[in-house]
């Protein structure tokens, strides 16, 4: 009984040391995931989708979508791979660009709990968009899917990761955007016909809410990493 006992209590003990860290990996996971799929927004993509491939046969709507969400996905891939190093070449701190990240996540969040896409496409870009003969690259996959601020925060999640495996989290995030991507716009018209554009905007704000809360956690991180506000208690 002795043996078991001890044996339990050796198990507790390597279970207590071992959950801080999945909590952190998991609670990292998600804020990567929600927050680079609520910024790259594939439903609220779906309207100017619609509009820009109209004159499209199915076939090339179809690999419109595909061109359009691998692009995207490689694009802040790539990004997420090299932003760090052009960041460290300026002279720019983590805690700055937290900060700054931040503070774009909280401008998108406004325009999206406002049902606008400001920051995302103009309308001299949806109109070029319209004239150009493929879009899939331009406008769609940028900067209409990956806008600046996707851009940025998939740099700041990066510079956040602790090792490789919270770096490869980020990564794995923005793949699984870009499958959600994808989907999405392959079903461009049911999603439209089914929640109609004021669908689409009551989503956007619900989003845009959750958003918010990121952009403040994002700027109050880059506070306490350059010491001007206390760091919070762990746990």
């Amino acid at each position: 009984m002795r043996v078991w006992g001890r044996r339990l209590r050796r198990r507790a003990r390597r279970r207590k040391r071992r959950t801080p860290y999945n909590t952190g990996m998991l609670d990292f996971a998600t804020t990567a995931f929600v927050s680079i799929l609520f910024l790259v927004d594939p439903p609220g993509t779906v309207p100017a989708f619609i509009a820009l491939t109209a004159g499209y046969t199915p076939e090339k709507r179809r690999r419109t979508a595909l061109v359009a969400s691998v692009t995207a996905t490689l694009t802040l891939a790539a990004f997420a791979a090299v932003g760090n190093v052009v960041f460290k070449a300026l002279g720019l701190t983590l805690p700055a660009f937290q900060i700054a990240g931040g503070l774009i996540l909280f401008v998108v969040a406004l325009d999206m709990i406002r049902a606008r896409r400001s920051t995302q496409e103009s309308p001299a870009e949806m109109s070029e968009g319209e004239a150009a003969a493929d879009v899939a690259v331009a406008p769609l996959a940028i900067p209409m899917l990956a806008g600046p601020a996707a851009l940025s925060t998939v740099a700041v999640l990066t510079a956040q990761a602790k090792d490789p495996a919270e770096a490869s989290l980020v990564f794995a995030a923005i793949a699984l955007t870009g499958l959600i991507c994808l989907v999405t716009l392959r079903l461009a018209d049911p999603i439209q016909r089914r929640l109609g554009r004021t669908g689409i905007h009551i989503l956007g704000r619900v989003l845009g809410l959750v958003l918010a809360g990121i952009a403040v956690q994002f700027v109050l991180n880059g506070l306490a990493a350059a010491g001007v506000i206390p760091r919070p208690p762990a746990g």
